[in-house]
């Protein structure tokens, strides 16, 4: 069995190092990737580390096909696309060798800024003006036919696999993974009747002639950020992602919707800036303080505080990173 090891960033590499050796010690022939993702289709499976972000980070880069994929993660936390702590590993790989686990075959939206061709997305790819509570008039195109005139707070195109993620939280359905369909959202939208909708995801989906009091920017999966002048393209792109569930697959996607329906009902309750830190650490995974100032550029007391509340509420953990002792980093505890 071939392993290819691949990390968000740097700071990954002590991670994947350990990866690396344990699976040796068993056996297994591994190889880290860096910038060349050519052996990706030229394994037998994928380990990625750095959780949800990770993930999505890897088929953001991952442009052609790839081997299944497996997330890990450095504590015992769970996430919804990464599956495997790195102290089960050992127990994980004898099921690995047997090929006893299921594998999830989910679709990416391929996105064109302005014309120019994108990373393809997992999640979903929205659309927002640069500075917060500024509307924005857009125009939603499905197969070149105009489907709404719409003035709202943004708008988010989302794929079954993201559409417990932003799109929920901005009121759409919630849809399992295998359905072959995309989510148009409009997000606080003053026209009171706007619903999401559900659309084939063999269409073409324009966001056009986008207008707003500031400049207007593209977000990627909840991170990239690039600005937009007039159009925003997705189409169904030609290489889907495979993930590796060790759990069977109708029982794996109705744990994650229970998981995802329990959060959304939980921060219903939460004050803005803890529903913020709360989001961040879902799309970004583990972070240290510092880290989420930056993020989301809120007032350290501020992040103190809510950081505070939602350990207390069990939401999030603090943990001691394994990349540095005098570190403490934050992440879900759900």
């Amino acid at each position: 069995m071939k392993v290819a090891l691949s990390g968000v960033d740097s700071r990954d590499g002590a991670l994947l190092s350990k990866v690396k050796k344990t699976l040796e010690s068993l056996n297994v022939k591994t190889q880290i990737m860096k910038d060349d993702y050519q052996s990706a289709k030229e394994v037998d499976l994928v380990m990625v580390a750095g959780g949800d972000r990770g993930i999505l980070d890897y088929f953001h880069k991952v442009e052609t096909d790839s081997a299944p994929v497996l997330g890990i993660y450095e504590t015992d936390s769970t996430g919804f696309l990464a599956q495997l702590e790195v102290r089960d590993l050992e127990t994980a790989m004898s099921r690995l060798k047997r090929n006893d686990y299921s594998v999830d075959k989910v679709f990416r939206i391929s996105v064109k800024v302005d014309g120019k061709q994108v990373d393809p997305v997992l999640n979903d790819v929205a659309v927002f003006p640069s500075k917060s509570a500024t509307l924005m008039e857009h125009v939603l195109r499905i197969d070149g036919n105009d489907i709404w005139h719409d003035n709202s707070d943004g708008v988010i195109i989302s794929t079954p696999t993201g559409s417990t993620a932003y799109s929920m939280s901005a009121g759409g359905p919630m849809v399992l993974q295998k359905a072959p369909v995309f989510l148009a959202v409009s997000v606080n939208s003053l026209d009171n009747t706007r619903r999401p909708l559900v659309v084939p995801n063999d269409s073409r989906l324009e966001i056009a002639d986008i207008t707003s009091r500031y400049h207007c920017e593209v977000v990627l999966d909840g991170g990239r950020r690039m600005q937009i002048k007039n159009t925003l393209e997705c189409s169904k792109h030609e290489f889907s992602a495979r993930l590796v569930r060790l759990v069977g697959g109708s029982s794996s996607a109705a744990s994650l919707m229970a998981k995802k329906v329990q959060l959304a009902e939980d921060m219903l309750k939460m004050p803005p800036s803890a529903k913020l830190i709360l989001k961040t650490l879902e799309y970004e995974g583990a972070l240290s303080q510092k880290d989420l100032a930056a993020r989301t550029m809120l007032p350290e007391r501020t992040i103190r505080l809510s950081l505070s509340h939602l350990i207390n509420q069990g939401y999030v953990k603090k943990k001691t990173s394994l990349r540095d002792a005098r570190q403490r980093i934050y992440e879900l505890k759900i």
